[in-house]
């Protein structure tokens, strides 16, 4: 476990005349307020948030948040208060512990909503003290290091949230070291089969790398000697996810990726960044399109460098970042390198704070949206994004999303010219709306009040302010379709129950019902019979069950109240999906998405289709971020029982007689059955199998392939989806 010595020694390193007698002082109380407390690990509980403290210690904060890292969990597990924390550690580090604390026990609907409601407050809190998010960052860090001992579920789980908000919130804070961290640790757990099939490849190259790394730094550090640039080369292998997600855009195997390393020129100036850049481009020919300057336009999250990928020696293709050695500083500790309470007592400059314009952006929208799924679908949209810059005809500089529309720009503008956007200018010249902006573009809208918002701009806009106004426009549209809809339906379904509608709502019998349904309105209830989430009979039989026996509501006057027999209920449709447990949805017909096929042990998300019953899909499917948010409900694993569920995976290995056979022998003694497959030879001497095969769960497969990729000819052994 780490010393409280060690944390002070560091804290001390980086601040001048610190207070370590509070720091020392936080570390008592939280050793005797976690006492006896342990952790999944066996390890006593302090370890946690001693490691925290280190975390922040290493990203050089101020004894204030360092303190708050130490107490961060006692509040939420401890019989400490928050009154007792300001008391002893005074108001600032009580306000960041407070905003920190979770807020586990408070009730929600379901863990969609308790993770989005958690993510939304810990976002206003950073808008108060972006402290609160660096402690966030480095508490997830460090249970993302000891997530081994979590069950498999919550592994997976843990891992989905940091790779969506947690990495991405790094990468906007330019902490880049731990965005890098934690994509790899997310990779691990979501998907073992190729985080093994990367390290092993790294593994392999490691050897031949290294040479080739020490002679390309040795040809730019003589070429800089000979042109009088001081700086300093270091070479390193990329990290496992940004190998992934290469893979993945480009379609290509792990012996495809040619560029596995980078390069990082340190100079002393500005001039020597361009000058540096020069004579790397005159001796290696540039790749077109690979270029970005970084330094005129910087990131949102401060970061500047210029990137260049050139074709270096042996034909090989290299990225090469050039820098100062304040912007290295800027792009390692991002916001903390530039901290803004190094003189305590003060808030930052208006220039600290123009540096967090995307987090009030974030905050502008947030509050449009009530519904917890669509704000965090909507926030990973924001937060993914690489940046492109553009100019309002003014001269303004904008910052969109990577891909972003002119429909963005207008939006980004303001809320009422995107609703009347009705065309657009690029660089002088009209384009589609649909249009994607690239870096330095000059864009003007076109309006006309007449013009309202299209489904059809859902389509391309890659904003979440742009999105969410456009679903607001559309929503309240198709809710009063919905209405008037679900009143048809439950007047026809009325006159087959001898239910009169019309009376039961004139009397005032749907408020209580709304009520009896925990729904805030009438109009509430009645758009989600309209949306099919509600059955037409489900709705009335409750509202049977709640008419006293004197109300004349019935349609039959010969018949008595008593004698009425009550309405029957609707047969249970079957289930496809045994086993699935769906949040507010009853004897509803169950289906498994095909394109992810979700295996038991895996998060999962259903979606409402039309006609056709509740979807299961994989919580990471890419098909989820087309879907209307409304109709996303939370579902889970419900008592599965040692039933065959389809997954599809893919494996490579030398083509040699007898090499399918050693594959399914070894499928064959995991009690995996194949289902479907084929076999392709290709002209490099490889064979590749792609098969359907049916397992009960998670485990079982991804314990197959591990055992498969430890067969000898087998270069690739991995789930596809």
């Amino acid at each position: 476990m780490i010393r409280i010595n060690e944390i002070t020694d560091k804290v001390a390193s980086y601040i001048d005349k610190p207070d370590l007698d509070l720091i020392q002082k936080a570390y008592v109380f939280t050793a005797q307020a976690h006492l006896g407390q342990t952790r999944l690990s066996g390890e006593p509980y302090l370890s946690h948030p001693m490691s925290v403290a280190n975390v922040l210690a290493d990203m050089k904060l101020d004894e204030a948040t360092v303190v708050a890292g130490l107490l961060h969990d006692t509040v939420e597990d401890t019989k400490a208060t928050i009154d007792e924390i300001e008391e002893l550690f005074g108001e600032e580090v009580a306000d960041i512990v407070d905003g920190v604390t979770k807020i586990s026990k408070m009730n929600f609907e379901s863990k969609a909503i308790a993770q989005a409601e958690n993510i939304r407050k810990m976002i206003l809190a950073m808008a108060e003290d972006i402290r609160v998010l660096m402690v966030k960052l480095a508490d997830r860090l460090h249970n993302m290091r000891t997530l081994d001992f979590q069950p498999s579920v919550k592994q997976r789980l843990i891992s989905q949230e940091t790779l969506e908000i947690y990495a991405p919130l790094a990468n906007r804070l330019g902490l880049h070291r731990t965005k890098v961290e934690l994509e790899d640790l997310c990779l691990k757990y979501l998907k073992p089969d190729v985080y093994a099939q990367i390290d092993q490849g790294i593994a392999s190259h490691h050897t031949s790398g290294q040479e080739y790394i020490d002679k390309v730094i040795g040809l730019i550090n003589d070429m800089l000697a000979e042109n009088s640039i001081k700086g300093r080369v270091a070479g390193r292998t990329k990290h496992r996810y940004s190998i992934y997600t290469k893979m993945q855009q480009q379609e290509l195997g792990l012996d495809q990726i040619f560029d596995l390393i980078a390069f990082r020129v340190i100079v002393p100036s500005l001039k020597d960044c361009y000058a540096a850049l020069g004579l790397i481009h005159s001796i290696w020919k540039p790749v077109t399109g690979r270029f970005k300057d970084y330094i005129s336009i910087p990131k949102a999250n401060m970061y500047q460098s210029v990137h260049t990928t050139v074709i270096g020696p042996d034909g090989e293709r290299i990225e090469i970042q050039i820098r100062t050695e304040e912007m290295n500083r800027v792009a390692e500790y991002g916001v903390a390198a530039h901290w803004q309470y190094k003189e305590k007592g003060k808030k930052g400059s208006n220039r600290d704070a123009e540096r967090f314009t995307w987090l009030r952006q974030i905050l502008d929208w947030q509050r449009d949206l009530n519904d917890p799924r669509e704000f965090m679908a909507s926030l990973r949209i924001d937060l993914f994004q690489d940046e492109v810059y553009v100019f309002t005809p003014r001269g303004d500089i904008k910052e969109l999303p990577e891909g972003a529309t002119p429909v963005d720009f207008a939006y980004a503008v303001h809320s009422k010219v995107g609703d009347h956007c009705a065309g657009a200018k690029v660089n002088g010249r009209l384009v589609p709306l649909g249009t994607p902006l690239k870096n330095g573009d000059r864009v003007e809208i076109i309006s006309d009040n007449n013009r309202k918002p299209s489904r059809d701009w859902l389509k391309f806009v890659k904003t979440a302010r742009a999105r969410t106004r456009i679903k607001q426009y559309i929503r309240t549209e198709e809710r009063d379709r919905s209405i008037s809809l679900a009143k048809e339906l439950l007047e026809k379904e009325g006159r087959k129950l001898g239910v009169n509608f019309a009376k039961a709502m004139k009397d005032g019998h749907f408020h209580k019902l709304a009520e009896e349904f925990n729904f805030p309105s009438v109009d509430e209830l009645l758009s989600q019979v309209g949306y099919a989430r509600l059955t037409p009979r489900k709705v009335l039989q409750k509202l049977y069950g709640m008419l006293h026996v004197g109300e004349k509501l019935m349609d039959e006057p010969k018949k008595s109240a008593e004698a009425a027999p009550a309405p029957a209920e609707e047969p249970a449709k079957s289930k496809k999906g045994e086993g699935i447990k769906i949040s507010g949805v009853d004897d509803v017909l169950v289906r498994f998405a095909s394109c992810c096929n979700p295996l038991p042990g895996e998060p999962i998300v259903g979606y409402i289709t039309r006609g056709r019953g509740v979807t299961i899909h994989a919580s990471d499917c890419t098909n989820i971020k087309g879907f209307e948010p409304e109709r996303l409900v939370s579902v889970s694993w419900d008592g599965v029982e040692d039933k065959p569920y389809p997954a599809k995976i893919r494996i490579v290995c030398r083509n040699f007689k007898g090499a399918l056979a050693q594959v399914t022998a070894l499928l064959t003694s995991d009690n995996v059955n194949i289902d479907s497959g084929t076999f392709q030879s290709n002209v490099d001497g490889n064979a590749v199998m792609e098969f359907t095969v049916e397992v009960t769960n998670l485990k079982q497969l991804y314990d197959v392939l591990g055992k498969i990729r430890h067969v000898e000819s087998v270069t690739e052994a991995v789930r596809v989806s």
